[in-house]
């Protein structure tokens, strides 16, 4: 059974590019070409997956996601956008989305993310179903349940890949964690792309937890192997 892409590109030349290739691939691409129309478009239909590009007329990619994330949590959610700044990439998943893709991008990892997306939608495994229901460290509270956390700047809500990403390097404290275990687990990729990620979800919990994020107490990234979250039992 074919699968359905919401495709949102407001550049006609790469907009017809990207369709015909995911066409080929044998999806069913619905595409348009402005913030307003996907979001009529997704509220009215369903999708398997939503490639947005961020800089498109009426609102902006950023206001379509977080739109879709009012009304559904699990439809995978692809950034691919020009900005290519780390600070870009962290706004666009802090919105909710599971992916970042940077113009100009290969079409054959395009078309990798794309297949790992759509194949891991209702396959993820929910390490929420675990014991560890809230944690404190510090001045620090995250509610996994409700995600819920306070922070070095005070309450705020987290998204739910923030949320299970930190659950599991929390639960594996003073471990150091692979990223393939954290894509295969969190994200439920089969294969692993080259993504900068999870890269981007530390930056973010540093920001969030560390009293000084560039000299972080708590979330390591330990080079070439993966990340840990450390803490002392007392």
């Amino acid at each position: 059974m074919s699968k359905r892409i919401l495709l949102v590109e407001d550049e006609s030349s790469l907009l017809d590019l990207v369709k015909l290739n995911l066409e080929l691939d044998g999806n069913k691409v619905i595409a348009v070409k402005d913030g307003l129309e996907a979001i009529k478009r997704f509220k009215n239909e369903q999708f398997d997956l939503v490639i947005l590009d961020i800089m498109i007329p009426g609102i902006d990619g950023l206001a379509v996601c977080e739109n879709i994330r009012l009304k559904n949590n699990e439809v995978p959610i692809l950034f691919l956008s020009a900005r290519n700044t780390a600070e870009d990439r962290i706004a666009g998943l802090r919105k909710g989305a599971d992916d970042y893709l940077t113009k100009p991008f290969n079409l054959e990892e395009l078309q990798i993310r794309v297949q790992n997306l759509m194949s891991r939608k209702g396959s993820t495994v929910s390490i929420l179903s675990g014991s560890l229901r809230e944690f404190k460290f510090g001045n620090n509270y995250v509610n996994f349940e409700t995600y819920e956390a306070k922070g070095a700047n005070g309450n705020f809500i987290l998204t739910k890949k923030e949320s299970l990403l930190l659950k599991l390097l929390i639960e594996h404290k003073n471990e150091v964690v692979s990223r393939e275990r954290i894509l295969q687990t969190v994200w439920g990729y089969a294969v692993y792309p080259s993504t900068r990620t999870i890269d981007n979800f530390i930056l973010s919990f540093r920001k969030y937890f560390e009293p000084d994020p560039r000299n972080p107490i708590y979330i390591f990234s330990i080079r070439g192997v993966g990340y840990k979250f450390e803490l002392k039992d007392n």
